[in-house]
């Protein structure tokens, strides 16, 4: 985890505020953490987005992984996804606060109040075209046991109970690595997308015949994909660019939970739309 390294006063909380940290929603919500308020020790990353078009922030791998599996969500019923969501309200909301220990939430410098953040708040699109909401703290099994990590969390889950928000810790022991890597491998083809020499119309044309002669051959995946660069005159890699984009936008469907293998047979990958429908739906 990365070590935090700004001071933190009165000043720092409303200068925040005024940037509009932890506000806004999709592409205009502005996290309240960032990577530029951390030291360089620890695992910080920047991610775009798919799903928001906006660049996201983590201070560990665990977070990182996590979002992965929010991308790829399964049903695409997920339509956003906003990291370190600040609990500004805290106080009005929570009143019950007489077990907790008194100066947990308080700069020992400064005597400022921090404000505490859920790792992520989901937004989830449900029936009638009606949204609710989902709140998960990432955090690894190892400072569970802390009693400052378990305050810090059961005042989150209060605050939550009362908003009437879904509210659960994950930890790594609920995130299927292999799977978190599969999806950071399929989905960085979208955004290697823009500096492909292809149009969408090519990308349609060439993906669904690579569709077809996945789902028509017993040879493996590595086979198919490289005969298709040949026979179609590609520079050689394409044709896993496309299998990886096909994935991506779940045109194709493959076993995620395990590390990828290009050499079963390619007639193994279950085809579940179009190359057209599937780029709808992934907004490509």
């Amino acid at each position: 985890m990365a070590k935090r390294k700004i001071d933190w006063d009165e000043n720092k909380l409303k200068k925040w505020i005024q940037e509009g940290r932890g506000q806004g929603e999709g592409k205009d919500y502005k996290p309240w953490l960032t990577v530029t308020d951390f030291s360089s020790r620890g695992r910080c990353s920047r991610l775009k987005g798919i799903k928001t078009g906006r660049i996201h922030h983590f201070m560990a791998d665990i977070e990182t992984w996590y979002f992965y599996l929010l991308e790829f969500d399964e049903g695409n019923k997920i339509t956003d996804i906003r990291e370190f969501y600040p609990l500004l309200d805290l106080d009005e909301v929570v009143h019950d606060k007489q077990d907790f220990s008194k100066n947990l939430f308080v700069d020992k410098k400064t005597g400022c109040p921090y404000v505490l953040t859920t790792t992520f708040l989901i937004t989830v699109k449900v029936k009638n075209g009606k949204t609710s909401y989902a709140a998960r703290s990432v955090k690894s099994s190892k400072i569970l046991e802390r009693k400052t990590t378990l305050e810090k969390l059961e005042m989150e889950r209060r605050y939550w109970q009362i908003k009437g928000v879904d509210w659960a810790i994950v930890t790594e022991k609920d995130i299927n690595r292999d799977k978190a890597k599969n999806i950071e491998w399929a989905l960085s083809s979208i955004h290697m997308l823009p500096d492909m020499r292809f149009n969408e119309d090519d990308i349609v044309e060439l993906g669904s015949a690579l569709q077809f002669r996945l789902a028509n051959s017993t040879k493996s995946i590595r086979s198919v994909i490289a005969d298709f660069d040949y026979d179609y005159a590609l520079d050689t890699g394409t044709g896993l660019f496309l299998f990886r984009y096909l994935v991506a936008v779940k045109a194709i469907k493959i076993d995620m939970e395990t590390p990828i293998d290009l050499n079963v047979p390619a007639n193994s990958i279950q085809i579940v739309r179009d190359m057209e429908e599937g780029m709808r739906s992934a907004g490509g």
